[in-house]
């Protein structure tokens, strides 16, 4: 029989809310910080798909060698790419593994392996489609399937019925999860729709100094707040900004922030540092005299700095800016992702 499932295939998608649905209809999931990855095989060929439909099977070789040494010949699987540094996840490393010499690709696949964690099968080792069976069915398919051929470097990702070991999972999940994925498990395969998967992204909170600004684009107003963090050393490294200042509150701040206006802002690392990033707007900042300190939201960390831009949500005249140091970036680590790092043997 050939692959009744192939590629290029649009995986299901997740609508985004704000609370985990409970009700008998829902299964849940970790959502994991890795890349979404649809797995391929028919006999020796082995292509994996992002979310988005292009390839990223010349960057992954381990996981295609992983697929390609397990004793089913034929099947589909939808999972996460992750790789595991130290305990943790790290989103960085796997950026890092779309390059385009193939000699980088290899090297990066030896020093930093990555694993696939899968919580989906849409065709099985016959290559018959999955798709039109609801979720309960295919998971109980997807656990016997692990059982019989996983091996390094696959991982069966955890699920349950039970809305309360999710949102347990948002407490103990660490840096490495990205938060619970609810999934109709009622419902047949989605194929590109958000109908029958919701994601609940974990946020985390810290208090920051402001060690500078910038002003808004062609605005007399500011525009970002830099966020700094103090080392063990006492000094105070750029970590990210925050753009999520309301509109009315602009005018009085940014008069506030001029009066503070004093170099050097940051003691240790600076904003506009070389990066393919940079831009020349990137470069242009105030440096303030470092007594303003703001409690933000985040999502992820990346090395020692937010991943992405945070959210405002307030101002804290009670810390001492000397207060806001890098360990409140301490990444937990999740029991849930200890489980998955042990080593399978097939």
């Amino acid at each position: 029989m050939k692959l009744g499932v192939k590629p290029p295939f649009a995986p299901m998608e997740a609508l985004s809310v704000d609370e985990v649905p409970v009700g008998e209809e829902w299964r849940y999931e970790p959502k994991w910080d890795g890349f979404r990855c649809l797995a391929f095989r028919e006999g020796n060929k082995v292509e994996l798909q992002s979310k988005s439909g292009q390839s990223l099977t010349r960057y992954f070789p381990e996981i295609v060698e992983g697929l390609r040494a397990l004793r089913a010949t034929r099947f589909v699987i939808d999972g996460e790419l992750v790789i595991p540094v130290n305990g943790a996840l790290s989103f960085d490393d796997l950026l890092q593994r779309i390059h385009p010499a193939e000699s980088r690709v290899r090297k990066l696949a030896a020093t930093t392996p990555a694993l696939l964690i899968v919580f989906d099968l849409l065709a099985d080792e016959a290559g018959k489609s999955l798709l039109k069976m609801p979720l309960q069915e295919r998971r109980k398919v997807l656990e016997k399937f692990a059982h019989k051929y996983f091996k390094d470097p696959l991982r069966l990702s955890p699920s349950t019925e039970d809305a309360g070991e999710a949102k347990k999972w948002f407490s103990s999940g660490g840096a490495s999860l990205d938060g619970v994925i609810a999934k109709r498990s009622d419902l047949p395969y989605q194929t590109g729709e958000r109908t029958g998967m919701q994601k609940i992204k974990a946020f985390r909170s810290a208090d920051c100094v402001v060690g500078g600004f910038r002003y808004a684009e062609k605005k007399p107003v500011v525009g970002s707040l830099l966020l700094g963090l103090h080392d063990e050393e006492g000094l105070l490294h750029h970590v990210g900004f925050c753009s999520g200042i309301k509109a009315d509150e602009k005018p009085a701040l940014t008069r506030k922030l001029e009066k503070l206006v004093q170099a050097p802002g940051f003691t240790g690392r600076a904003p506009g540092g070389p990066s393919r990033w940079s831009t020349r707007r990137s470069a242009e900042w105030k440096p303030l005299k470092p007594t303003l300190v703001v409690e933000v939201t985040y999502d992820h960390i990346s090395g020692d700095r937010f991943r992405h831009g945070t959210g405002f949500v307030r101002w804290r005249p009670d810390k001492e800016p000397k207060q806001c140091t890098m360990d409140q970036l301490s990444q937990k680590r999740s029991r849930t992702l200890e489980l998955l790092l042990q080593p399978r043997k097939g």
